[in-house]
């Protein structure tokens, strides 16, 4: 029986919705036991929709093998237990609303100086910057604040992006980091804090879009199925209909597209289309010319004729489409009700979780129970 890399790990996740939990998933999925801390009525990601044959789609995704256990930080007795579970805990990780955990008592710095091996990990909206305490920081609204949405849809829509990207961002950044705190630990003895915001990590994913309009004049304006710097290099429609995309990334490439896909070498040296920079300038008459081809041929026509070029290609899938890739690697998955899911496996490492989803508090009597033999010990 293989050994997983954080068996022996106690988490505890004060956490609700997509970034931490998404972080403590990793965690889980790696050998960790997550103890998943919830308000009375539950994490409200819980309520999100149904579709994991009665779970919420999220909740199923994010929540599979850890514990449930609902806490009142009101009440003394409750308050007592998280206490000693911290105490228990290798880390610790809260995405609740800023200062909410301090005001409850239980301020992350106070714990790592009672603690000093405790690692905590504080996952934010917007940090601890000026100007925006307050601020709700749900996921779409850090796409837009962060100008995510402003360089994304097409060239006279805007477009949120289709998943939660900046919660899901900072979930990995904060494992990440978490990961490099646990190496650290070992060489120190000693924990520390991670700390990690929704607009930190999308600003770091907003490097070369600030770069231009710092440096270069202007940031890249909305293209939709279009690159903003590279030619050709976006989605070409098909006699069907489809529409694929195709992506020329040198002048190598570009003569063999104009060769053996549009059947025209003479293009390869063109004043208009010589070179990538000539083709951005061009670009509509690039377009007019390469649909000239692309509208002329079915989907699998052009797919193959592409293939024999040797140039990169991707049909815009719709996810329909997506549910019978050949590279799509699915696992089981187990809802609160004990029925199965499948769904998508994890990027590195299949590990699968044979627990299923937690239902509310379902692990308040195991865990109480711990505590009282704790007590009843000393």
């Amino acid at each position: 029986m293989s050994v997983k890399p954080l068996e022996n790990l106690l988490v505890i996740a004060i956490e609700q919705a997509v970034a931490a939990p998404f972080c403590t998933m990793r965690l889980r999925e790696a050998g960790a036991r997550v103890i998943k801390i919830e308000r009375i009525s539950g994490d409200f990601a819980r309520d999100y929709d149904a579709a994991a044959d009665g779970d919420s789609s999220y909740f199923f995704w994010l929540n599979q093998g850890k514990e449930s256990l609902t806490l009142d930080f009101k009440q003394q007795e409750d308050a007592e237990l998280l206490h000693w579970l911290i105490g228990e805990a290798d880390i610790v990780v809260q995405n609740l609303a800023p200062g909410a955990l301090s005001r409850a008592g239980f301020d992350l710095a106070d714990l790592r100086q009672s603690h000093p091996s405790l690692i905590t990990c504080d996952i934010s909206g917007y940090g601890n910057a000026d100007g925006v305490e307050g601020m709700k920081a749900y996921d779409f609204l850090v796409q837009a604040e962060s100008g995510m949405v402003s360089i994304s849809g097409g060239e006279n829509e805007l477009g949120r992006i289709g998943v939660s990207a900046c919660d899901i961002g900072a979930g990995m950044t904060a494992h990440a980091g978490l990961l490099e705190a646990l190496l650290e630990r070992q060489l120190t003895g000693k924990g520390k804090a991670v700390e990690v915001s929704l607009f930190g990590v999308a600003s770091e994913w907003m490097t070369v879009p600030l770069l231009h309009h710092d440096y270069a004049g202007a940031a890249p304006k909305r293209s939709g199925l279009k690159h903003p710097s590279i030619a050709p290099y976006g989605g070409y429609e098909t006699r069907g209909g489809e529409t694929v995309i195709i992506a020329i990334q040198n002048e190598r490439e570009w003569q063999r597209f104009c060769s053996q896909v549009l059947e025209q070498p003479n293009q390869t040296n063109s004043n208009q289309f010589g070179n990538n920079n000539l083709r951005v300038a061009n670009r509509p008459a690039l377009d007019t010319l390469i649909h000239s081809v692309t509208k002329s041929l079915d989907r699998a026509q052009l797919i193959e004729k592409l293939k024999q070029a040797g140039i990169a290609y991707g049909s815009v899938n719709t996810v329909s489409d997506f549910s019978r890739h050949p590279a799509l690697q699915r696992r089981t998955g187990m809802t609160s009700q004990g029925t199965t899911v499948q769904y998508p496996e994890r990027p590195m490492g299949n590990y699968q979780n044979k627990e299923p989803v937690p239902k509310i508090g379902e692990h308040n009597t195991k865990i109480r129970n711990e505590y009282l033999r704790q007590a009843l010990e000393e």
